[in-house]
């Protein structure tokens, strides 16, 4: 074993999603290992029926616990949980999925909260299906927020050149303007200052965008919100030694940080950020759940029903995921 790389638990998401495939197509690449020590929290059933798919020569080693693992290339370490039937279909919403994404994070959560392990990388999960089990979350975020007690909190996604961070995210439009609020402006702010230093940049440089076109144009548009709701909270990370701009405006602000004017962008809301990451490249993108207290990394797509169990699924979201994984995650 090697005990230079952190350990790093692969949550199966929705097994009835593309999830367990492009786990099996990720981990046939022996330079993983080189960043980290992975191994799946899912159902054995399923992962053996994705080597299937796949024509994968790869084998299983089902472990109960991350001390048994072999982190060895050519074999897939799976703590099973046996929670859905043999028969489940390929890209059907269902109540038995939905549950059983929820068991493999809050298994992988339960593990990263007792030490075992330093991160937690997941495939995608289906919010429909995760409702059908009683399971009512907006997503990953959420769960992974309560489930490790966090109360401040943010999601980060990063592309070749540009990392974006979220003040809000999965509600309407409507609703993100009214929760934007001088507070939770500040705290995502700080959360990304927190992160770079973390991750190594001495004094990142942060691009606030504006909520309305051209940040308001100092009242022209919208009803004041940028002076009201972001300046106050940018003028206070300022005076913490901070640096950040804005608020700017939102069409012009991602050509400047890819072209290298700042190291990350706070969006207002959901589209406005993953926008500009996901013309950059579905295959790359990584989803990043910032303030927890343990290293969490995500594909930045969906579980692609139309296309499960088909074998045409990109695995380069998740393996780039388990790259950042190991190089965010502390070392032992």
């Amino acid at each position: 074993m090697n005990m230079k790389q952190p350990i790093i638990a692969i949550t199966m998401g929705d097994p009835s999603g593309v999830g367990p495939e492009i786990i099996v197509k990720s981990l046939v690449y022996k330079e993983i290992y080189t960043y980290c020590q992975p191994f799946v929290v899912g159902d054995a059933k399923i992962l053996e029926k994705a080597i299937e798919v796949t024509k994968s020569d790869l084998t299983l080693n089902i472990i109960t616990k991350p001390s048994e693992a072999k982190f060895s290339p050519g074999v897939i370490d799976i703590l099973n949980i046996n929670v859905v039937s043999k028969d489940l279909e390929w890209g059907e919403i269902s109540e038995e999925a939905g549950h059983a994404a929820y068991t493999f994070l809050e298994k992988a959560i339960a593990l990263a909260n007792n030490g075992d392990i330093k991160g937690v990388c997941t495939a995608p999960l289906n919010k429909e299906a995760l409702h059908k089990a009683g399971h009512i979350y907006p997503g990953h975020t959420e769960i992974l927020a309560e489930l490790t007690n966090t109360k401040k909190f943010a999601m980060m996604l990063s592309a070749p050149g540009l990392k974006v961070i979220h003040v809000t995210t999965h509600i309407g439009l409507i609703d993100a303007v009214d929760k934007i609020n001088t507070q939770r402006e500040y705290e995502v702010i700080k959360l990304a200052d927190d992160t770079l230093r973390t991750a190594g940049l001495s004094s990142p440089r942060i691009g606030v965008c504006g909520i309305n076109p051209h940040a308001g144009e100092n009242g022209l548009f919208g009803n004041g919100e940028e002076e009201d709701k972001i300046t106050p909270a940018i003028e206070k990370a300022q005076g913490e030694g901070i640096e950040v701009q804005g608020p700017l405006p939102a069409d012009t602000l991602f050509f400047r940080a890819k072209r290298g004017d700042f190291d990350i962008v706070v969006a207002q809301y959901h589209d406005q950020g993953h926008g500009p990451i996901k013309v950059l490249g579905l295959e790359a993108g990584v989803n990043i759940t910032v303030g927890l207290p343990i290293i969490r990394t995500s594909v930045d797509h969906g579980t692609a029903f139309d296309i499960a169990g088909k074998n045409i699924a990109d695995e380069q979201s998740l393996k780039e995921a388990l790259y950042m994984a190991g190089e965010l995650a502390p070392k032992d």
